[in-house]
């Protein structure tokens, strides 16, 4: 960065960078889960690298690939990343390890002031994809991505869009005690609509890889933001259809709201006046 920030003469409209948390499937959850504070590390110092010249000081910072695992196999089945070793395709990315690992980066990347998040890659295998490239089946990975950008969608540059994470006064500030295995994000629209996101990242075993996760229940108080007509509730997790997908349900509207995950997954709030 300091090279290209020093050096750079031709215009520049982003600064793109790639994220994935492993190259070898034997890396454990923990490992795994473990990198994603980084991607957000990375993505300020490259802001406050680009704030040192002027004209690339108000550049947005994009992640055009990010997934889990970045290993491959090669014309033999071996790993690509680590020779000697035959490739496994790593279940991580499509199973309910996922839908905490994917929301758990977003709200991070959002937090660090990332203007785009991109998967790698979309019709793939139970490692990359979002869609079966064989059979057109949605993973659950779909659905994850699905509801994260109906939920927090993105803005477009001059509209004033619902709970967009590239508009920084639309993110609400948290007073939590317990950040270390749960990821809360919150947003609030020009409407008034609040989005509250939880991510289980909890890791149950440090040994474990592709486990369960390990159970939370967080209690949220909301009394400060006033009173809701009413609330939904989405969940994505290991009980979640992959083919059909999760259904948001009501429930009613309390100043103080109990949400229990039952392992690695994710549950979004929308909370309307």
């Amino acid at each position: 960065m300091p090279t290209f920030v020093a050096g750079v003469t031709a215009q520049v409209d982003a600064v793109a960078t790639h994220f994935y948390s492993s190259c070898n499937q034997m890396d454990s959850d923990q490992t795994v889960m473990s990198t994603v504070p980084g991607f957000a590390s990375d993505v300020q110092y490259i802001y406050s690298e680009m704030a040192t010249n002027p004209s690339l000081a108000n550049l947005p910072v994009w992640v055009t690939e990010n997934n889990v695992n970045a290993d491959y196999a090669d014309a033999n089945g071996d790993s690509t990343c680590n020779p000697g070793q035959k490739f496994v395709t790593d279940q991580r990315g499509t199973s309910a390890f996922f839908a905490a690992w994917r929301p758990y980066v977003f709200s991070q990347l959002v937090k660090a002031g990332a203007q785009a998040l991109y998967h790698w890659d979309f019709d793939a295998d139970p490692q990359y994809g979002e869609v079966d490239f064989n059979t057109g089946q949605t993973y659950l990975s779909y659905w994850v991505d699905y509801y994260l950008q109906r939920y927090f969608p993105a803005c477009p540059a001059g509209e004033n869009c619902a709970n967009s994470p590239s508009d920084p006064e639309s993110i609400l500030s948290l007073n939590s005690t317990e950040s270390s295995s749960v990821e809360i994000l919150a947003a609030k629209n020009p409407q008034g609509w609040v989005t509250i996101m939880i991510a289980d990242h909890a890791v149950a075993n440090a040994s474990d890889d592709n486990g369960a996760g390990s159970p939370r229940t967080v209690i949220l108080d909301l009394s400060t933001l006033g009173s809701f007509s009413s609330v939904s509730q989405l969940t994505i997790d290991t009980t979640s259809d992959p083919t059909q997908g999760p259904s948001p349900a009501s429930i009613t509207p309390a100043s103080r709201i109990s949400v229990t995950l039952g392992g690695y997954g994710v549950c979004f709030l929308q909370l309307k006046p």
